[in-house]
């Protein structure tokens, strides 16, 4: 990452609104008939789930079909980078001196995202840094120690589970590690990643999502040239094709209707994905066990494409971050949707496939930072000031989604739900 320009822009109370994105496979078809639910929060895994499986709440604004009204089906969202540098603590500080929760308040800074996330059957976020104590000390670039108090807000958020594997994962050693997952496991956001047992390493996260099964896989690319620790060899999963797979075998095995690899991969502020990221998807691609590759890391967005008829979502940019403002694109950022309808032989695929552009305001020491859906915002009065920057991010995720064709397959971007 480069060193951080503050730039000033304009600062907007942020409410929420009901928007997602979607996938499409060989075809486009239409999305599938809504089914109402109501809502609640992950859950632990009960007696009757398999060792790792978790059940998440149910979406707000349902999205799922049962197989009563014909074939299954489900829609689960992912965000790339979530970064806090010391913009982002500011504003949560700022934040929970107006809303007075607790010293830091990041519900704010996610506020403008939430329909959207809550909106899908399976909401995945990526956390890129370690956890600090909750006092303290925090610390930013180059070696990250962050405020614990961004899971509550995750939570809040609608998030079910989190990928932890990055190059920072060991920015603070592996009882950085361990603090971290303790501190998901208490708030009750499922991980999967950076484990802190031999067994936690090899064993797939599988979510229960209204009865449907899907497996999460993650992995990055180095630490940064920190070493591993010897006595911890599986804390950080390295990319490993051959690893990678056998965890989806595993997790089909144990039930995995669907499987998803989230990979932390690319090269910084580069939209072109990098011999090394197209090497690593054909291979994966070719696994009849894998129906899903994401990725983030180079804090910019980076095409989608069909690999072996395997959809990759190479990079989704960032989700929330505060990077060098000289770099074009380390504000914009996309939160995919996808949807994975049952066929009839009882497998799933993607049947949808939806990008909704996003936009991080700046932070100038004044103005607090704001996660933006640039669609739903571009129609809002509140955020005239902002028009100009959030047409600009459309165009740039548009282009940078598409940079392989991958609209001609379908892809789209996606249209904000109105806000119930």
């Amino acid at each position: 990452m480069g060193a951080q320009r503050r730039v000033a822009l304009a600062g907007a109370a942020l409410l929420g609104l009901l928007g997602a994105c979607t996938a499409t496979d060989d075809t486009v078809s239409a999305p599938p008939p809504p089914r109402t639910s109501s809502a609640s929060r992950v859950s632990s895994t009960t007696p009757s789930a398999a060792p790792g499986t978790v059940t998440p709440r149910t979406a707000t604004s349902p999205s799922s079909t049962s197989g009563a009204a014909g074939p299954r089906s489900i829609t689960v969202v992912m965000n790339g980078d979530m970064l806090l540098q010391e913009g982002l603590w500011q504003t949560a500080r700022t934040d929970a001196e107006r809303t007075g929760r607790g010293t830091m308040d990041f519900r704010p800074v996610l506020a403008d995202l939430r329909p959207v996330v809550r909106s899908a059957d399976l909401a995945i976020c990526h956390l890129e840094t370690p956890l600090a104590p909750r006092g303290g000390p925090f610390s930013g670039y180059p070696v990250f120690s962050v405020p614990p108090q961004i899971l509550p807000a995750l939570k809040w958020e609608g998030y079910d589970a989190c990928t932890t594997a990055s190059n920072h994962s060991l920015d603070d050693g592996f009882s950085g590690i361990r603090r971290t997952l303790g501190d998901f496991d208490r708030v009750g956001l499922a991980h999967f990643g950076t484990a802190t047992t031999r067994k936690a390493s090899r064993t797939p996260l599988i979510l229960d999502v209204s009865g449907v099964r899907v497996g999460l896989i993650a992995a990055t690319y180095g630490t940064n040239g920190i070493p591993i620790p010897s006595a911890e060899p599986w804390s950080v999963p390295i990319i490993d094709p051959a690893r990678i797979e056998q965890l989806a075998a595993k997790a089909k095995r144990r039930g995995a209707d669907i499987v998803i690899v989230a990979l932390h991969w690319g090269l910084e502020y580069d939209h072109a994905p990098t011999q090394d990221q197209l090497d690593v998807a054909a291979a994966l691609t070719k696994d009849p066990d894998i129906n899903l590759i994401y990725g983030h890391h180079a804090h910019v967005v980076q095409p989608y494409d069909r690999v072996n008829g395997t959809w990759v979502v190479y990079g989704l940019g960032n989700a929330v971050a505060q990077q060098d403002a000289d770099v074009e694109g380390v504000y914009d950022g996309n939160t995919c949707r996808v949807t994975f309808t049952e066929k009839p032989d009882g497998s799933f695929a993607v049947s949808r496939l939806e990008y909704l552009p996003t936009m991080i305001t700046h932070f100038d020491g004044v103005h607090p930072m704001r996660w933006l859906d640039v669609a739903k915002d571009l129609h809002d009065p509140a955020f005239a000031s902002l028009r100009p920057a959030l047409r600009a991010t459309q165009a740039r995720v548009s282009a940078d989604v598409d940079m392989l064709g991958a609209f001609r397959h379908g892809v789209a971007e996606a249209r904000s739900p109105k806000v119930r």
